[in-house]
C-alpha cells in the first residue's frame, strides 16, 4: 500500500505521516528530510538550498527518484509533490491558513511568528515557481488528491481519524 501525504509547510504533514505510519505499521519516507539532508551535506541552509534548486531541477529530481525507488515496497510518503509523482492508493493533502501554519512553525523552530510568515511565503513562492517550471504542476490545484483535510480546523487526532476512515473505507487495504 502507498499513501502520500502532501501539504505546505506547517500543515502537519509530518505529524500525520508519523501517526499514520505507526497506526498502519507502514514505513514513513519524508522527502523534506531528504531535502534537508542534502542541504546539510552541502553545508547550506534550507533557504539557500531552495535558491540552489531554482537554478536547475537536479536536486528535485534526486529526491523524486529516491521516492520512486522506495515506493516499490510501499509505505507512507510525505512530500509536497508525492501525490503528483507516485502511483498511490490514497493521496492526501493537508491545508491550513498561513497564519496558523506560521504559528506552528514559529513554535517548532523557536522564532517570531512574523519571521516564520515571511520565510514561509518566500519558501512557498520558490517551490511554486520550481514545481511549475520543472513539472508543470500548479500546487494550488488540489485535483490530484483523493482527500483534502483542513488541519487548521481539525486537531491532530481528528486529522488522523479522517485519513484512517478514508483508508479503511476504500480499496487501499
Amino acid at each position: 500500500m502507498i499513501i502520500t501525504i502532501s501539504g505546505a509547510p506547517g500543515t502537519g504533514t509530518s505529524t500525520l505521516a508519523r501517526s499514520l505510519s505507526q497506526e498502519l505499521k507502514l514505513r514513513w519516507i519524508n522527502s523534506g528530510d531528504l531535502f534537508r539532508k542534502i542541504a546539510a551535506e552541502k553545508n547550506i541552509s534550507v533557504r539557500d538550498m531552495n535558491r540552489l534548486a531554482e537554478k536547475g531541477p537536479e536536486i528535485d529530481y534526486l529526491i523524486d527518484d529516491a521516492q520512486k525507488v522506495l515506493a516499490r515496497d510501499g509505505g507512507i510518503f510525505e512530500g509536497r509533490l508525492s501525490g503528483h509523482l507516485l502511483p498511490a492508493d490514497l493521496k492526501v493533502l493537508l491545508k491550513a491558513e498561513l497564519r496558523i501554519r506560521a504559528e506552528r512553525i514559529a513554535k517548532r523552530e523557536s522564532k517570531l511568528i512574523d519571521d516564520a510568515m515571511q520565510e514561509t511565503r518566500v519558501r512557498e513562492e520558490s517551490e511554486s515557481r520550481r514545481y511549475k517550471m520543472y513539472y508543470n504542476i500548479d500546487i494550488s490545484d488540489f485535483s490530484a488528491y483523493d482527500l483534502v483535510v483542513d488541519s487548521g480546523k481539525f486537531n491532530e487526532a481528528n486529522c488522523l481519524a479522517i485519513v484512517l476512515a478514508a483508508v479503511r473505507g476504500s480499496s487501499c487495504q
